[in-house]
């Protein structure tokens, strides 16, 4: 893998990821840019002690443009993109229109191929293999940024996921605090740890369903089911057998194995609601330690994190989505209309022949 970085029109970063070590980027950014102004601030919520970010800059931001028009792929003649050279395998760069800035963090795009009818799907396992040492690389650099403390790569797909650009790409959050999110799963690991005299929550999780029914697939090194308390219909966690807390932390072997197994996760979600359908919209995030003090969650070091990947999708069945209502959003209780046993067997269903 090359890495080169540069500088956008409006100083904002780009780095581009090349399979070849010979690749060539010198190409210059010609828009007539000016510096990029952004209104990010975190507030903190008195009652449920969680952040919300105010970024009200994000409001005229690119929204659904005509496919000749993508700011995503190369720029081309006289069309200019975000992207300045004519070409690329994977690249990385500051958004434009970031939900964090500044002491409130960062936020950046990762371009999964320059492909704009493709999908993270349609990749071939070294172009995979690119994009999670792009991960790996942002994960490293953005750690030692003095405002941040948890890095949170995903990727977003589908208009119904709220998708505004076609372009296969994903995005990677910079936090200044623990997400609430892996804030309760450190407190789950921590509870368990002292009322077991020390086991690992998250070895448990894996051991129970290795031994049970929901495992869709499973390599040497990774190992991907169906939660026994799935919240959305059809969803999928995605764990390396030896526990990590952080991409970093992955040896070779479950690097080189990795894209053969994730490239079949996303191809069978594909399939789940059968020939004719349109593309699965999904979400697919990784869950990493914070890299932050962790003494507020009583005798957990990072070490006792799991790297995992959360993928998802909203469409219940063909043609229906499934909403987050009055018992969702108003209390955070989710229902789901699909049992985890059996979104498992039809994510088995549908393996690659």
């Amino acid at each position: 893998m090359k890495k080169t970085s540069t500088r956008l029109a409006d100083g904002r970063e780009l780095i581009y990821y090349d399979l070849r070590d010979d690749t060539v980027r010198d190409a210059a950014d010609r828009r007539p840019l000016g510096r990029t102004v952004t209104t990010s601030e975190i507030r903190r919520d008195p009652l449920l002690g969680d952040a919300v970010a105010i970024a009200s800059h994000r409001q005229g931001r690119t929204y659904h443009p005509p496919a000749d028009e993508c700011p995503l792929c190369p720029s081309e003649g006289d069309r200019l993109s975000e992207i300045p050279d004519s070409s690329y395998d994977v690249v990385v760069f500051e958004n434009r229109f970031p939900s964090l800035a500044g002491d409130s963090g960062r936020c950046e795009v990762v371009c999964f191929t320059s492909d704009h009818n493709a999908s993270f799907a349609d990749l071939d396992e070294e172009q995979a293999r690119l994009v999670l040492e792009a991960w790996t690389d942002r994960t490293s650099e953005l750690s030692h940024l003095p405002a941040v403390e948890q890095v949170f790569c995903f990727e977003n797909r589908g208009a119904e996921i709220g998708v505004t650009l076609q372009h296969p790409h994903g995005q990677i959050y910079a936090y200044p605090f623990t997400t609430p999110r892996t804030a309760l799963m450190l407190r789950s690991a921590a509870a368990h740890k002292e009322m077991t005299g020390g086991e690992n929550l998250f070895d448990a999780v894996v051991r129970r369903e290795l031994a049970g029914e929901r495992v869709v697939l499973e390599g040497e090194h990774w190992v991907a089911f169906v939660p026994y308390a799935a919240h959305w219909p059809y969803e999928v966690h995605l764990y390396p057998k030896r526990r990590v807390p952080d991409l970093l932390a992955l040896d070779e072997a479950a690097r080189t194995e990795f894209p053969k197994v994730y490239l079949e996760l996303l191809r069978r979600f594909d399939r789940i609601f059968g020939e004719g359908e349109p593309p699965t919209p999904y979400i697919a995030a990784w869950h990493q330690a914070p890299f932050g003090a962790l003494e507020e969650f009583d005798g957990v070091v990072r070490e006792d994190f799991a790297l995992h990947l959360e993928l998802f999708t909203i469409r219940r069945t063909s043609g229906k989505l499934k909403f987050l209502a009055g018992s969702e959003s108003g209390m955070n209780v989710f229902i789901n209309d699909v049992p985890p046993e059996r979104a498992a067997e039809r994510l088995r269903e549908v393996a690659s022949s």
